[in-house]
């Protein structure tokens, strides 16, 4: 049997990774459709993936214009008649103090990384819907469970992905439809090439985080595809971010505040350096 895939955002970092780590998979057959905006990039990523054996093919989608993502669907239809997974990883990064992001910061971020998410996962819930089962990955953050702090923006739409998920895993089960989330921590990837900042300090601080991260997007894919073949619902990929997201839900909240409190200061003193 042959699953069917579809990742947005597949041609570069993690969602590529994703994409040949679901290839490098012998134990069954899979076609892989990846949707993203760079098409020198995507073509790459499907030569990659077909050098492993598997059927595949890119197709240019911006996931805020409904018209890409009807024709998408369309696409993924003529080619295989069908979809098992959609992974829902296109996403953009920002940074930035409450005073330091402009609503035209936060409309940007909230229209691709949330509202795109939307869109594709209201195109192929009919799909999912009328062949009885399905399975929609969504990829959020460790940000958007323990927010880091001058990333209001980001952190506000990871956690709002958080919520989709967890409603769309309660509404879909009714038809055989399931949903993971994904709260990666940072690791080596090409996120920080979309990221929007009006404070240079944030920049840094962003790019020194990737630098020290000990996971690559490699590491993160393969946690991923691991965690799906059980349907986990909540998938965190880092060691450091499980611990985090523990202590949240363990210590009193008073007491969680003023630990990152302490931490906070120290991020202060870096953002108001000249």
């Amino acid at each position: 049997m042959t699953t069917t895939l579809l990742i947005t955002g597949g041609a570069t970092g993690l969602g590529k990774s994703i994409a040949l780590m679901w290839a490098s998979q012998k134990k069954s057959a899979v076609n892989i459709c990846i949707a993203d905006i760079n098409q020198e990039r995507g073509d790459a990523t499907i030569a990659e993936i077909k050098n492993l054996g598997t059927d595949a093919f890119y197709l240019h989608c911006d996931i805020t214009k409904q018209d890409d993502i009807a024709h998408l669907r369309a696409a993924i239809h003529q080619q295989w008649q069908s979809i098992d997974i959609v992974i829902n990883n296109a996403g953009v990064a920002s940074g930035g103090s409450l005073q330091g992001e402009s609503i035209e910061q936060w409309q940007w971020i909230f229209d691709i990384n949330l509202l795109g998410m939307v869109r594709v996962s209201q195109a192929f819930y009919p799909d999912f819907k009328s062949q009885g089962h399905g399975y929609f990955i969504n990829i959020a953050s460790q940000a958007g469970l323990t927010p880091i702090p001058f990333m209001n923006s980001y952190n506000a739409v990871k956690a709002a992905v958080i919520g989709l998920s967890e409603t769309m895993k309660l509404e879909l089960s009714f038809d055989n439809i399931d949903v993971s989330v994904v709260c990666p921590s940072f690791f080596k990837t090409n996120l920080d090439e979309s990221m929007r900042t009006s404070e240079p300090a944030m920049k840094k601080m962003m790019d020194r985080a990737f630098d020290k991260s000990d996971m690559t997007a490699e590491q993160v894919a393969a946690s991923i595809y691991h965690a799906a073949q059980k349907r986990t619902f909540l998938i965190l990929t880092h060691k450091l971010g499980k611990q985090a997201f523990l202590m949240k839900k363990l210590l009193p909240t008073a007491i969680y505040i003023k630990s990152m409190l302490k931490k906070t200061k120290s991020m202060q003193r870096l953002i108001q350096k000249p």
